[in-house]
């Protein structure tokens, strides 16, 4: 599952994590009243048992399981978006180094020079939505935050992450409806582009993993917004921060777009108290306990502690996505506040190098560039005028 900045891919563990759930008894004299022995009884003529009311038939399951439909038609939409975007770069009309153009004709891919992951051009994914934070902040096309997640750089990358999507995004649905799942896909994928566009200034972005990340940090938060209705508490909690660890760390590999995944993570962390919040046991004994079945007195549908992180959540997410916008719109570069923060993106180690990464200064198709890592500094003419790939490609030239 990954978030790709153009030029690479990611495989990425699924979770299947199995929950079960506790179950709770829902009569509160399991043995026939108060009154246990004859010798507790009073005498018969001051005595009239009370009728006997059994208890709700069980089904096995307190909550509803619903058909995942969502979650295919996602899926089925992104693979479409793709074969779209194949079909729109038509590689050997405009390029004489393509893969596969003798059998797959317009759909080649192009080289791997330029695509590794066997997909489209850059100009292409541009085109077609890919987030770019110039054109979000200079030309205001906000749209690309959620357009971007819709896209992918290639065969790979979109394998792996509507796999991912299929084993995390089926079970949830399940468990909690269209509806809910859904809203946390969308908004997730919509916070990991946000954050993206705030650090990542000189590469195009695009993927669906700030979405999946999403789900995942809801996975998180509605264990334990619901951590009382669970059984095997540990052993799941245990088990979802491995499989999000793991997927973090893969985000520290150079040309993954790991802020895409820390944004979409933290935003369905917050949703999950939200979305994914479950009644208390014993308020859904009452409301489905038959009548004149005793169920003791009124329940509140939710434990203060829920509803603590409900509003907090609430409060945070439109916080956060109030301020995002607002600096992100008025050209704020968060690379400049916070000097250490590309190394949550990638960190260089002797096995790899991370992506180059300059600071620009441009006069209509003059750019000045200046390399972070050695400090060399050059001065170009683009040949297309406003250009990310092609201001990327002289900023890793002037930083080898």
């Amino acid at each position: 599952m990954g978030r790709k900045n153009k030029s690479s891919s990611e495989n990425s563990p699924e979770s299947d994590i199995e929950i079960k759930v506790q179950p709770r008894g829902t009569d509160p004299h399991p043995v026939g009243g108060p009154f246990n022995t004859p010798q507790q009884r009073p005498p018969s003529q001051f005595y009239s048992p009370p009728p006997r009311s059994s208890p709700p038939p069980s089904s096995g399951r307190l909550f509803k399981n619903w058909v995942p439909w969502s979650v295919p038609i996602i899926v089925a939409v992104n693979i479409g978006l793709f074969v779209w975007a194949m079909h729109e770069n038509d590689c050997p009309q405009n390029s004489d180094n393509c893969i596969g153009a003798s059998f797959l004709g317009r759909y080649a891919f192009q080289s791997t020079k330029e695509n590794p992951l066997l997909g489209p051009s850059a100009v292409t994914l541009l085109k077609m939505g890919a987030l770019e934070a110039k054109r979000v902040v200079e030309e205001h096309q906000v749209w690309r935050l959620a357009s971007c997640m819709w896209l992918h750089a290639g065969v790979f990358h979109v394998l792996a992450n509507m796999l991912s999507l299929l084993f995390v995004g089926i079970r949830l649905e399940q468990e909690f409806g269209f509806v809910r799942i859904g809203v946390v896909y969308v908004v997730s994928g919509i916070g990991g582009s946000l954050l993206s566009s705030l650090f990542v200034r000189n590469t195009i972005s695009v993927g669906a993993s700030g979405a999946l990340f999403g789900l995942l940090g809801a996975m998180l938060s509605e264990l334990l917004i619901n951590w009382t209705i669970y059984e095997n508490k540990l052993a799941a909690l245990s088990t979802l921060l491995f499989i999000i660890m793991i997927n973090l760390a893969v985000g520290i590999l150079p040309h993954v777009d790991n802020f895409a995944h820390l944004g979409g993570f933290v935003t369905g962390f917050l949703l999950g108290f939200v979305a994914l919040i479950r009644p208390q046991f014993k308020y859904v004994n009452q409301k489905n306990a038959p009548p004149g079945f005793f169920v003791g007195p009124p329940k509140s549908k939710y434990k203060a502690y829920q509803y603590a992180f409900l509003f907090i959540s609430l409060i945070v997410l439109a916080a956060g996505f109030t301020v995002g916008l607002i600096v992100l719109m008025r050209g704020v570069d968060g690379n400049d506040h916070c000097s250490w923060c590309h190394y949550l993106s990638c960190i260089p180690t002797p096995l790899w190098t991370c992506e180059a990464r300059c600071t620009s200064s441009r006069i209509e198709n003059q750019v000045n560039l200046t390399c972070l890592a050695n400090h060399k500094s050059g001065f170009y003419i683009l040949r297309n005028g406003n250009s990310t790939p092609e201001i990327q490609r002289l900023c890793t030239a002037l930083c080898s």
